[in-house]
């Protein structure tokens, strides 16, 4: 009985993550560059994580239109480059920024650190982050956003793909594949949640946007490179927010699953960042806003 009854209560946690069906778009379109030798292989789902992801992919979680206000987040899972963790590390956060009239892109990004992967997260994971931006960005009319307030937001190692992307160079040389690789990868916000050290102290923080960032004092993977990528960021007068949440570890994302009331609150000090940065009032300048928006 008691397990039938924890069986249910589960499915009730995840039934509103799939209650409406979601769409998934590649964002390589000929298949990701050196990833030709996985070629249609399936992807691996193992209770709410997913490995084995050779065709990098965004997931659309499209807010409501009645409060839609022409933002668009794209979500990186962590998961240690290993795996993605995908309810909890995606598809929450997802739902968080709905609420807040964000439209949301949950990418899928090769894994580096899997066992017999050959890619490389400098590389290959921070090359599908790159594409997501763009690919987004290029689509922005499609899901009703602005393609002039597009953040990137990740989780341990999804927060240090971020980095790689808003606070470090591009890799130099590299020939486009097509037009969308000849749209601008730089996000126009960035928010980090106990990002893991890759990357940081980071090599382009001068002119970064303007970055939200949080961590757990206990955390010892990744509350230094949060605090010192703050610094970065501060001495390089880039607009920054820091919350370390006093007697917290790592992975505690958008606070499902605590029950310590500050890190409950985490998401609504975003959403207060985000409208103190003006990102979620309608832009009136010709842009993409929920007033301007065709009637379905």
């Amino acid at each position: 009985m008691i397990r039938a009854m924890l069986t249910i209560a589960a499915a009730a946690v995840l039934a509103p993550a799939r209650a409406t069906p979601q769409i998934t778009v590649p964002i390589w379109p000929q298949g990701a560059p050196g990833s030709a030798a996985h070629r249609g292989e399936a992807e691996i789902v193992e209770n709410s994580y997913i490995r084995n992801v050779h065709a990098p992919s965004v997931t659309v979680f499209p807010a409501d239109p009645a409060h839609a206000n022409g933002v668009g987040v794209i979500v990186i899972p962590g998961g240690g480059h290993r795996m993605l963790v995908w309810v909890n590390e995606g598809v929450m956060p997802a739902r968080t920024l709905n609420r807040f009239g964000i439209t949301v892109f949950v990418l899928k990004y090769r894994l580096a650190r899997e066992p017999g992967s050959s890619y490389g997260i400098e590389t290959d994971a921070a090359a599908d982050a790159r594409r997501a931006v763009r690919w987004v960005r290029a689509h922005a009319a499609d899901y009703h956003i602005d393609p002039h307030r597009l953040g990137l937001m990740g989780f341990s190692a999804g927060g240090e793909l971020v980095s790689l992307v808003a606070d470090n160079p591009a890799p130099a040389g590299t020939a486009p594949l097509d037009a969308i690789d000849r749209v601008s990868a730089r996000p126009d916000f960035q928010i980090l949640a106990y990002p893991g050290p890759l990357g940081i102290p980071a090599r382009a923080v001068t002119g970064a946007p303007p970055a939200f960032l949080v961590a757990g004092t206990q955390d010892a993977c990744c509350a230094p490179p949060t605090l010192a990528l703050y610094q970065q960021l501060r001495a390089a007068g880039v607009s920054a927010e820091l919350h370390l949440f006093a007697d917290t570890d790592h992975g505690f994302n958008v606070a499902m699953h605590t029950e310590r009331v500050s890190l409950q609150h985490w998401p609504d000090r975003l959403a207060d960042w985000l409208a103190d940065g003006g990102w979620l009032v309608a832009r009136h300048d010709g842009r993409a806003t929920p007033s301007s928006w065709p009637t379905p």
